[in-house]
């Protein structure tokens, strides 16, 4: 009997801890509640405060920095080292006098100017309070071509375009562009012949291993002593590995696409000998490698070399 009498107690005691767990549950879950609002309301405050933080610093910024005449540009300092005009260098950067110097995006900028395949490259600096600083470095154009394009009015029309040392091609500068007028030696670029219309493309260079080549040639031919001398005026590209030269002078030299730096030299050594007897070299033929082939004329029937108008900046600037 005395089993059956336990048994209850052992049924009260028991409910009575079920009864203390859930309580304490209860109170963990509204510990827990009160917590995770008090967490969400400080995230909220402090989220809130920078957010008010950030326009209050954006709206003074705006105020007092950007919007502020005290950094307006009054001065445009263009340096460069061609003939582009002040003027056109300050329209294609997309500035004027009375921006404000602070909120000025000189990256954009110096891309916007660089997008002209007339300018290899620029450099942009802010001078505080008031002065925006542009040195630009042109391209020089070295030869020119002549390609047909369709035309306005149908058909097809002739251009020129321009290559400088690195094959970029470019459109002639507009005599509105330019700083300076067009001279007698500008005009006077060499002219390639048997370059396919298709490879020239303003803005891009050209891949071809045949017109590296010949503005190799080019570039060594300036810094030689043949420079002024002679001019030369026309290029052949048409033949593989070979460049037929006419020079402004008569004369016609045929050179091979390597080792073009020896090849001015054997040229030099060979008008030297005609300038000592008194002729000039009608034609010669350099892609032969011994007892090079040359045919002679009287000295006066050659005209002499036209002066190239020097630049030092553009010379100081191949030296380095």
């Amino acid at each position: 009997m005395s089993w059956f009498k336990q048994k209850p107690r052992n049924r009260r005691l028991g409910g009575g801890h079920v009864l203390s767990v859930k309580l304490r549950s209860s109170r963990v879950r509204a510990a827990r509640v009160r917590l995770s609002a008090i967490a969400l309301g400080v995230s909220f405050s402090t989220v809130f405060g920078l957010y008010l933080l950030w326009r209050t610093s954006e709206w003074t910024l705006k105020r007092l920095v950007y919007e502020n005449n005290a950094f307006a540009i009054r001065e445009i300092d263009v340096q460069t080292d061609g003939v582009i005009a002040r003027d056109q260098l300050t329209r294609w950067a997309g500035v004027k006098p009375g921006d404000n110097l602070v909120a000025l995006d000189l990256t954009r900028v110096k891309r916007d100017l660089e997008l002209s395949p007339l300018i290899h490259s620029v450099a942009v600096e802010r001078v505080l309070p008031h002065t925006l600083k542009l040195r630009v470095v042109e391209r020089e154009p070295v030869a020119q071509v002549s390609v047909p394009r369709p035309g306005a009015k149908g058909g097809y029309e002739w251009i020129v375009l321009q290559l400088d040392v690195e094959g970029c091609v470019m459109l002639p500068l507009e005599p509105r562009q330019r700083a300076t007028p067009t001279t007698q030696a500008d005009d006077l670029l060499p002219t390639l012949l048997g370059i396919i219309p298709g490879e020239l493309l303003p803005g891009k260079r050209v891949e071809s291993q045949q017109v590296r080549a010949v503005l190799q040639l080019i570039d060594l031919f300036e810094r030689s002593p043949m420079a002024g001398l002679v001019d030369l005026r026309q290029i052949d590209l048409s033949a593989p590995e070979i460049l037929q030269v006419t020079t402004g002078q008569g004369c016609e030299v045929t050179f091979p696409t390597h080792d073009l730096e020896r090849q001015l030299r054997r040229w030099q050594l060979v008008y030297e000998l005609g300038q000592s007897n008194n002729v000039a070299i009608a034609n010669m033929d350099l892609s032969v490698a011994n007892n090079i082939p040359v045919r002679w004329l009287a000295m006066s029937a050659v005209p002499p070399a036209v002066p190239k108008k020097i630049n030092p900046q553009r010379n100081r600037k191949k030296n380095v």
